[in-house]
């Protein structure tokens, strides 16, 4: 964080400062709320959680070096003590991004936010110093903690936002406003919450209604290839820049297509010019994600060579999302297992077949999480998709929601052994470890509460001498 004082954060905040002997110390560490990352010059937030209250660190935070604990009570230890931690914090973030001066480029969308956003951190930081949200910290804590992590060098800053409700947005906006805000998709994760697409949009709008004016630099980028995306138009008055497939499209992809090995490679075009991308990620879903990173650059300056070759060298920056690695015996195992939702679960049945062509395909799948009424009609559509892409062998993995993959598949015509439902993942290792061959291709994708990634993991260690990992 830029340097600030004690005596300052705490008129910030509206705190009252406790213990504290000398209020013109400076915080010049790291904002935390894990008293493990706790280092010289921290400042430590104390959260009340469900089973652990950050409280109780208090000293042993200030032993290893924090210079005070922001608190909801005294704590025996210089403290700034605040009515609501996380209100503190969000004004903390709110006041430093006002001193920073740096481009805020923030992201939302129902599916690719995470890879999205790692995408445009690895374009911009070619040009200057970019900070960016780790793996999808991106609520009302994790927000704020990544904009105190800026510095005075920063220039870009980078903010992936979800939201579980209407105004989530708006109040991530609030904390941190935007000049560039991204949105992505409108699909059907957390549609049990929303209660419908139109209110998922309802509610992603919110960032493109929350930029500046074109004049003032604001610049909103839509997706020309979903209705409900492009339709925000209406709601800015940004300048609309528009991405996709489509000819309409300001950055757009021609002749994509995958490479044997199941990597996208495209022609982008720019308003500026044109140049070739072959991506390092897999699965042709990475090019609206490539496309969205390339319109942020672009927008910032970048040419069109400049953000092709950025694409190109990119990689994965967040665990469990499309991890490729191959043992030693061939076998690839491809760990999606950090989120599921209906729009990535198809991207990486569809990935997994680009990669195994010439190969026995396995897909692990379990419970995509919070999906309502739908959640029947489209655990039984990925089934069916499972079947039609041709994947060797479905292992649905839980309870109510795999018998339903299960059913899916079974009713596209997988009646014998190219399916199965296993009751947990020490069942599906069990199963996995006896039947597979060298040069199988296992993908591992749920919803994160599911744990999936234990499969991908323990599949690994089966054979880790000599694990090449991509």
């Amino acid at each position: 964080m830029i340097a600030l004082s004690l005596a300052e954060i705490a008129a910030v905040v509206g705190g009252q400062t406790h213990d504290i002997p000398d209020p013109s110390v400076q915080v010049t560490g790291e904002v935390v709320r894990d008293s493990r990352e706790v280092g010289p010059g921290s400042l430590f937030a104390a959260f009340v959680g469900e089973r652990v209250d950050g409280h109780d660190f208090a000293a042993q935070v200030v032993e290893k070096g924090a210079v005070a604990v922001l608190a909801s009570r005294p704590v025996g230890v210089p403290a700034i003590v605040v009515d609501d931690v996380q209100s503190a914090l969000g004004a903390l973030a709110r006041h430093v991004v006002r001193r920073l001066g740096a481009t805020l480029v923030a992201l939302t969308g129902s599916a690719g936010k995470t890879s999205t956003k790692d995408l445009i951190a690895q374009v911009l930081r070619t040009e200057a110093p970019t900070v960016f949200t780790p793996g999808s910290l991106n609520n009302e804590i994790g927000l704020p903690l990544t904009a105190l992590s800026a510095t005075e060098e920063t220039k870009f800053l980078v903010l992936e936002m979800g939201a579980r409700g209407i105004g989530h947005i708006r109040y991530l906006t609030d904390l941190t406003p935007p000049r560039i805000g991204l949105v992505l998709n409108v699909g059907t994760a957390h549609i049990g919450e929303f209660g419908g697409r139109e209110q998922i949009a309802q509610a992603k709008g919110e960032l493109v209604e929350a930029l500046p004016p074109a004049e003032d630099g604001g610049a909103a980028i839509l997706n020309a290839d979903d209705p409900l995306v492009r339709a925000m138009a209406s709601r800015t008055k940004a300048k609309v820049v528009l991405f996709g497939e489509s000819a309409e499209a300001d950055v757009r992809a021609e002749n994509v297509r995958l490479t044997d090995t199941g990597q996208p490679a495209f022609s982008l075009h720019t308003p500026s010019g044109a140049s070739d991308v072959t991506m390092r990620l897999y699965g042709e879903h990475h090019v609206s994600n490539a496309l969205a990173a390339a319109a942020v650059a672009h927008e910032l300056g970048m040419s069109a060579e400049e953000i092709a070759t950025a694409l190109s060298e990119a990689g994965s920056l967040s665990r469990w999302r499309m991890e490729v690695t191959e043992r030693p015996d061939g076998v690839t195992i491809v760990n999606d297992a950090y989120n599921a939702n209906p729009e990535s679960m198809r991207a990486a049945l569809r990935a997994l077949a680009a990669m195994g062509k010439g190969r026995r395909t396995w897909a692990v799948l379990g419970k995509m999480a919070e999906l309502g009424d739908e959640a029947l009609a489209e655990h039984d559509a990925v089934g069916r998709l499972a079947v039609r892409l041709n994947v060797g062998k479905l292992v649905a993995v839980g309870g109510l929601e795999a018998s339903w993959l299960q059913l899916g598949a079974y009713n596209e015509g997988s009646w014998g052994e190219e399916s199965v439902h296993v009751s947990d993942a020490q069942a599906a290792v069990d199963l996995l470890r006896s039947e597979l061959r060298p040069g199988d291709v296992v993908l591992v994708k749920a919803s994160r509460s599911v744990g999936l990634e234990s499969v991908a993991q323990a599949l690994l260690q089966s054979g880790a001498e000599g694990v090449d990992a991509r």
